[in-house]
């Protein structure tokens, strides 16, 4: 089996867990719970749950105490992309090659949706407590997610993003920024996995540097398809950084040192983990494929 046709076999397997812990459509509420739904289903790579579930195999892991995480993960990603779109931050109307969630259930239900899926994300975690009571490991890598999302993680670097939008910023900021506002979600992804399969502590803080610069690679490719790729390639639209009058790498450092930097940085993240006695293949060959993707 080639890569390509692993990828699709992966991705259906985590599609699958995710839908498996979507709220059902009813009651009161439903029109919250179908905005959800409408985001958590839109598409997407399933990045970070991905990376979850590989991490999980590399060291051992064979049990189904990941799944509550992995959809947690992706469920924390989704509510990210719909607050990001809101007209108060990105104000885009496209994510994933339709409508954004505000756009389709008003901007007051977007940000309810947000909402709700990032309270909900926990407690899908914590159904992880009822499926193996004794495990010791489910607390450290709730304690894991809970960190990388908060003020020390993904929404501490949204801040600091916001605050930034139109100004001029140095490397050191940028890099601050993206370590929180992306990296902080697949360390997250890679560290939860890692502490769920019995990985020790200084295998934990490894994988915690691999995605690390997986996530500022992903980030910086990010930026440079914003500038050279289409909006029908990517599913969103292009030029957003321009029209928000965002520092970025290619602004900072230029389009080939931007180019630069992704080799350089995806290439000592995949030194780290040919570093480890463990091996995945697959995982390997997904980081080389994420940070040097086309849309």
């Amino acid at each position: 089996m080639n890569f390509n046709e692993e990828m699709k076999e992966q991705i259906a397997q985590v599609k699958n867990v995710i839908r498996q812990y979507l709220p059902p459509e009813e009651g009161f509420q439903k029109t919250l719970l179908e905005a959800m739904n409408y985001s958590m289903l839109a598409g997407g790579k399933r990045l970070r749950p991905l990376l979850m579930m590989e991490s999980y195999r590399l060291f051992g892991g064979t049990g189904r105490i990941v799944e509550p995480f992995m959809a947690a993960m992706e469920m924390i990603h989704t509510h990210s992309l719909i607050h990001d779109d809101l007209p108060a931050m990105d104000n885009d109307e496209y994510r994933r090659g339709r409508k954004t969630t505000h756009v389709v259930y008003g901007e007051a239900m977007g940000i309810l949706a947000g909402d709700a899926l990032l309270n909900y994300a926990y407690e899908t975690a914590s159904k992880s407590f009822d499926m193996e009571p004794e495990n010791a490991r489910i607390g450290q890598a709730f304690r894991v997610l809970t960190v990388k999302t908060g003020i020390n993680g993904m929404i501490g670097g949204q801040s600091v993003d916001v605050e930034a939008s139109g100004k001029p910023l140095e490397r050191e900021r940028l890099d601050f920024i993206y370590r929180l506002k992306t990296s902080a979600l697949i360390e997250g992804s890679m560290m939860v996995g890692a502490v769920l399969a019995g990985a020790d502590k200084e295998e934990v803080n490894l994988m915690e540097a691999i995605a690390a610069d997986i996530g500022l690679a992903f980030q910086i490719q990010d930026d440079i398809l914003d500038v050279t790729s289409t909006t029908k390639a990517l599913g969103k639209p292009v030029k957003s950084d321009e029209k928000n009058h965002k520092t970025t790498y290619v602004t900072l450092r230029g389009l080939k040192e931007a180019k630069q930097d992704v080799a350089q940085i995806s290439n000592r993240a995949i030194r780290i983990l040919d570093s480890l006695p463990q091996k995945n293949e697959f995982l390997r060959s997904l980081i080389l494929q994420l940070v040097n993707r086309e849309n």
